[in-house]
């Protein structure tokens, strides 16, 4: 028999055993690397290119706003209201719930120029209107998606299904963090998460340093982090050098960069003991300010978070995630809206305003848009085939976003549907071109910020992505 040679003997443990000390030490130095103020990074990420903006304040709305009640204003849809479509519109289209014979649906709610670009808005968004000379409206999205979860997953990881990178964790990933002492990549929710769940801000294959973090605006702001009852900070820090001992003879041995991670995710919980609670505290801020956001100290809201997300980026966090539920619209659709558009309206134009108030918003990218936009048709029968008050389905062709800050440029439309809000008309924009074009932003090629896994090269954007060039500056 032959004998098998002495460099096949060695299993994968015996080999991390005989190496893993190099690899351990290599992952735990780059780690605690980015723990540091960046301006003492030496082999932090670099951008490939210098940047327009540095932070990113994301606001998703959950469930998908109807465009043609609040941005997409369409005459023609509002004289034929009620007719029956005609079916060279809908040939070819899918649809997620509707079908059989389908009649037109127009707004009914007035629109109204806003600002010296003349932007057009429903009556419904009178505060964001206040700012409509510092925001770019992107009429043209275009998703590959029809349903929430994968559309969710496809506008935040680039694919539609789970286990990929969220946005955030790519960003975190290519950048770095600013401050030692909070996250780099903050989650903050108004009403249960999405239907894709906490894997819109999953690190995915990345290493779990870049995963999001939820916080909270009433509450404990962050899940066990403070200390169990009857256990002082000293109580604290003696058990967690104890476990960063541990942790640290494991990694010599076996050269895990998870375990490089847990050590500096410890330690990082232990420095947000002192931060985080005076981060969160609202009430510190100015009567006059909390005002112009609608805030209220101590209450859940997006409001709150709209502030919050102001808060954070002060400090250095580089990404925000805002998720805003009760947005899918199915049915009664005139009420629902009108009391979503409420809660949102004045906190997003507020966020605006503060930012640029502060000198902030030329290095801060906000956006605010959803998975997919809604279907110029009324639906107004509910699963059991009883009749409800109209609402929209899904639509994935064509929708709209809106964006402000950090390198784009304001005051103006880009792209455009047809008549009917059915078709792309001019200027189309794919999901993956808008990631590109964020990442761009940020100076991040997309084509370059990529993660070897499974053998393959992964990046946000697939194998997709062109720079929309008409809305940067």
């Amino acid at each position: 028999m032959t004998a098998t040679p002495d460099f096949l003997q060695v299993s994968r443990r015996q080999f991390f055993r005989q190496s893993g000390l190099g690899l351990g030490s290599a992952a735990l130095g780059a780690l605690l690397a980015r723990d540091l103020p960046a301006a003492s990074i030496a082999a932090a990420p670099r951008p490939h290119f210098a940047p327009k903006a540095k932070h990113v304040i994301y606001l998703h709305m959950i469930g998908a706003p109807s465009q043609l009640d609040l941005f997409d204003h369409k005459p023609l849809l509002q004289k034929m209201d009620g007719q029956k479509c005609p079916e060279e519109l809908t040939k070819g289209k899918r649809f997620a719930f509707i079908g059989g014979d389908l009649a037109l649906a127009g707004t009914e709610f007035n629109f109204q120029r806003h600002g010296q670009c003349g932007l057009e808005l429903s009556e419904l968004l009178p505060y964001l209107g206040s700012v409509a000379d510092d925001i770019c409206v992107v009429k043209s999205l275009h998703t590959n998606e029809i349903n929430h979860a994968p559309a969710q997953m496809f506008l935040h990881t680039g694919f539609g299904q789970g286990g990929r990178p969220s946005m955030g964790a790519w960003v975190t990933y290519g950048l770095g963090a600013e401050n030692r002492d909070l996250p780099a990549y903050v989650v903050l929710l108004s009403g249960p998460p999405g239907g894709a769940g906490t894997a819109l801000w999953s690190t995915g294959f990345l290493p779990s340093v870049y995963q999001g973090i939820q916080f909270r605006s009433s509450g404990e702001p962050v899940l066990f982090l403070g200390n169990p009852a009857g256990h002082s900070t000293k109580d604290r820090r003696r058990v967690l050098d104890a476990v960063k001992s541990l942790n640290e003879q494991q990694l010599g041995i076996v050269g895990d960069p998870e375990i490089a991670t847990r050590i500096s995710q410890y330690e990082m919980a232990y420095r947000m003991q002192a931060s985080v609670p005076e981060l969160m505290d609202i009430a510190q801020e100015k009567k006059a300010t909390l005002d112009l956001y609608g805030a209220q100290p101590g209450k859940a809201s997006f409001a709150n978070n709209c502030l919050l997300a102001r808060r954070l980026i002060e400090r250095g966090v580089r990404m925000v995630q805002l998720f805003d539920s009760d947005w899918d619209h199915h049915s009664g659709l005139k009420q629902r809206i009108t009391t979503k558009a409420k809660d949102v309206d004045r906190p997003m134009a507020a966020l605006v305003r503060d930012l640029k108030q502060r000198g902030l918003l030329d290095e801060t990218l906000v956006i605010w848009g959803a998975e997919f936009g809604r279907t110029p048709l009324r639906q107004g029968i509910n699963g059991d085939g009883t009749k409800t008050a109209p609402g929209r389905d899904h639509h994935k062709d064509a929708y709209t976003m809106w964006m402000a800050g950090g390198g784009i440029k304001s005051g103006v439309v880009h792209g455009k549907t047809d008549d009917f809000g059915f078709n792309i008309a001019e200027n189309p924009v794919h999901t993956h071109d808008l990631n590109a074009t964020v990442l761009h932003l940020l100076g991040l090629d997309h084509e370059r910020l990529t993660f070897r896994y499974q053998g393959r090269d992964f990046r946000l954007t697939d194998v997709h992505g062109e720079l929309v060039k008409g809305i940067m500056a």
